[in-house]
């Protein structure tokens, strides 16, 4: 069985905590993002194999949005264009700061339970656990 839940984020939020509260509220046990569109003033993504941050000031929207959603932690991804429309994307931190809307499109299974494991000294992998 699934849920599929539909949101709107509003200026100022903050976009990957605004997605863990409602998932926390919710008691998301397995999620997933269907869909977002929307825009930024401010990112703060993470690039593969990094472990610092890079963040910017700007008019930006939202390109994509993919990850899995749990109250057990979420791993989500951005990609994100800038006014000149160059593309840049990453691991989705907190600092990401809505500017006119995020409109998210949230699926739920009801008959699975995403936790994570660590598995390496700064990662967390995804196990999936039938109920």
């Amino acid at each position: 069985m699934e849920t599929i839940h539909a949101l709107r984020l509003k200026p100022g939020q903050d976009l990957k905590s605004a997605l863990q509260e409602f998932v926390n509220l919710a008691n998301i046990q397995a999620g997933w993002i269907i869909s977002a569109i929307g825009s930024l003033t401010h990112y703060t993504l993470r690039f593969a194999n990094r472990q610092n941050c890079n963040e910017a000031e700007g008019f930006f929207e939202i390109i994509s949005l993919s990850g899995t959603l749990s109250v057990h932690g979420s791993h989500i991804h951005i990609a994100i264009s800038d006014r000149n429309g160059a593309l840049i994307g990453g691991h989705l931190m907190e600092g990401c700061c809505i500017y006119t809307t995020a409109e998210v499109i949230l699926g739920e299974s009801h008959d699975l339970i995403f936790t994570r494991e660590n598995q390496w000294d700064t990662w967390r992998e995804l196990q999936i656990i039938k109920r």
